[in-house]
């Protein structure tokens, strides 16, 4: 498997190639047009890449290189125009890939461009007031947080330019075939993990959506999160060169894409110092340990208190906020209590709340909490001078939103509720 795997070409980066074609005794130039066919017009096999000479493409096919395309097996289509995509590798395994074509509202409030994108679309379609101001963090909150109309024009026209900007769509990718963390509310736990993906395999689920939805970075405006199936901090080299590929290569920005962990604490220090990554999410989903290690067995190797450590000491860039998701649970962890713990952990930190009303699936002994107490949980963390979000559930009906990732194939009848009634607070 391993010597196979090493005979592709998607996933390889550029040293890598001007050292394959350094090897054929082709002129160095040849590299940039091999990068360009693989990950710019994300050709699939060698045949198509008529950039090259015909002795050069054979010289590669005799030394055993693919292009290492990743292959569409399966789409399910929501009545909300997500796509779940079922895909297949060499080996067999599979993953699944979610494509949004108006996004999530994942990225409001971070501080990116995207995030600024993604506000303005929820104040289109929600008319709420407020905004964060990416200066005087506290003072920002505070009027967030009691909706003070008194805007800074700057900002403001800001959001209003990205109103008039087309829909901006989101990928969601995996990293590895199932997971390991063992979080209680996930269906993509119940698979355990089978392996790490390559970078190759990262990359090649973006560019067969790309292909499919025949969308084209940087012209149109893609944004990516690693929130699939797996932990990309258990899967950390590959995780971050293909990271770095699709920014160099595939043409999507690092302030594009966020990457979420479960909190593997040694990672988000090593993490903090690359050159090039995306915005840094973090699972939190519990107000106290004890919640937390019964809810995610993760938590009792690296606690809330290392956790939090970490956050504090994570070098921000300008503008750049730290995501918490929080999976709200029925009765479990959705308490105004757990709001007020919560909004103690996260005090002084240059962050924003990500709240996630529990994606329901089977096996998953948990139930969605009622709109009114996601509503009581938000505005709680926002009177007390936190950003807070509901992410919009995209592809419930499919089994592809968040936490519902299973490769499941059979899709009920009767689709899973997508909560409108949930009003949006931004």
């Amino acid at each position: 498997m391993g010597e196979a795997l090493t005979s592709l070409l998607l996933g390889l980066d550029r040293t890598e190639i001007a050292a394959l074609v350094s090897e054929a005794g082709e002129p160095n130039y040849r590299a940039k047009q091999l990068m360009d066919a693989v990950y710019g017009q994300r050709l699939e096999t060698l045949e198509e890449i008529f950039t090259l000479p015909q002795e050069f493409r054979e010289w590669l096919a005799h030394r055993g290189m693919t292009v290492g395309a990743a292959q569409i097996e399966k789409k399910f289509v929501s009545v909300d125009g997500t796509v779940r995509y079922l895909i297949r590798f060499a080996d067999g395994q599979t993953v699944e890939t979610v494509w949004m074509p108006e996004g999530d509202g994942g990225e409001a409030g971070d501080g990116s461009e995207a995030g600024d994108e993604a506000e303005g679309s929820s104040l289109t379609s929600s008319g709420a007031k407020a905004q964060v101001q990416s200066s005087e963090p506290i003072a920002a909150l505070k009027r967030l947080a009691t909706q003070n109309q008194n805007q800074d024009q700057t900002h403001t026209q800001k959001l209003q330019d990205a109103r008039r900007k087309p829909d901006r769509s989101t990928i969601c990718i995996s990293s590895q075939v199932g997971c390991a963390v063992d979080c209680q509310f996930c269906l993509t736990a119940l698979l355990g993990v089978k392996r790490n993906l390559t970078a190759g395999e990262i990359i090649g689920q973006v560019c067969a959506v790309l292909k499919d939805q025949r969308v084209s970075p940087p012209e149109d405006r893609v944004n990516l999160v690693f929130m699939g199936m797996g932990e990309p901090f258990l899967n950390y080299d590959n995780f971050m060169k293909a990271a770095r590929l699709l920014v160099e290569a595939v043409g999507i920005a690092e302030r594009r894409m966020t990457v979420s962990t479960a909190g593997i604490v040694p990672r988000i220090r090593d993490f903090g110092d690359e050159n090039i990554r995306p915005k840094l999410a973090i699972s939190l989903n519990a107000s106290n340990d004890a919640l937390r290690t019964r809810l995610m067995p993760l938590n009792k190797k690296w606690n809330l208190e290392m956790l939090m450590a970490a956050a504090r000491e994570f070098p921000l860039r300008t503008r750049e906020w730290i995501t918490f998701e929080y999976v709200l649970l029925g009765g479990v962890n959705d308490e105004p209590e757990n709001a007020r713990e919560a909004a103690e952990l996260l005090r002084g930190l240059r962050c924003k709340v990500n709240l996630i009303a529990l994606n329901p699936g089977p096996g998953i002994d948990f139930s969605t909490p009622a709109a009114d107490r996601v509503e009581t949980f938000q505005k709680i963390l926002r009177v007390a001078g936190i950003p807070a979000f509901v992410r919009r559930p995209r592809g419930r009906d499919i089994y592809a939103a968040c936490g519902q990732l299973k490769r499941t194939v059979e899709i009920p009848s009767s689709p899973v509720p997508q909560l409108h009634h949930i009003r949006h607070l931004s």
